[in-house]
């Protein structure tokens, strides 16, 4: 696997080496011992979450509050989704930066995203199946959001040949400069 470092500090993209033949492809989608040993960071999977969704679809944005914070490893294991994640760290030195990259089931990158940030993404294929490990478990009472479109993080959505599908919840969540630092 080649691990890439990010512009976001404690942000990874892996690439893992895929071998394919005849019958198809196989990789190592993860390995803890190889993970820690090229990133430096200790890290213990407790739960693994899948979503399907349809074109068009915006998931996000989303975090976990306090004790309950998550680091995330995100992939694609169907489709190709634009996958962005904002630094929400009070001490960091890229707060309220976001770091925006296409993940499909083509190239099989995967995103390492330490706690302290928002993940979201947005469905660019007809179909998507997303899957990510988690660090800690979720905790309804932790869980926050900020609008996906809000000016002042400067994200640049594309724009489809259709509207988006987003949750009733998540266009009312509040703007960037209303969330507390993490």
């Amino acid at each position: 696997m080649e691990v890439k470092t990010t512009a976001l500090l404690g942000c990874f993209i892996i690439e893992p080496k895929v071998f394919t033949d005849s019958r198809g492809y196989f990789f190592e989608s993860f390995n803890q011992g190889v993970f820690e040993a090229i990133t430096g960071v200790t890290v213990n999977f407790v739960q693994d979450n899948q979503s399907y969704s349809k074109r068009g679809t915006l998931r996000g944005l989303h975090f976990q509050e306090g004790p309950f914070q998550q680091a995330k490893l995100v992939r694609v294991i169907q489709g190709e989704v634009l996958d962005i994640i904002v630094d929400l760290r009070k001490d960091s030195s890229t707060y309220g930066q976001h770091l925006a990259i296409v993940l499909n089931d083509k190239e099989h990158k995967q995103l390492f995203v330490p706690k302290g940030f928002a993940h979201g993404f947005l469905v660019l294929s007809e179909t998507a199946i997303f899957a990510y490990k988690c660090d800690n478990y979720y905790n309804k009472e932790a869980e926050g959001g900020m609008l996906y479109n809000d000016p002042a993080l400067a994200i640049a959505w594309p724009k489809l040949d259709q509207s988006y599908i987003i949750s009733e919840k998540d266009l009312v969540l509040p703007p960037f400069n209303a969330i507390n630092p993490l």
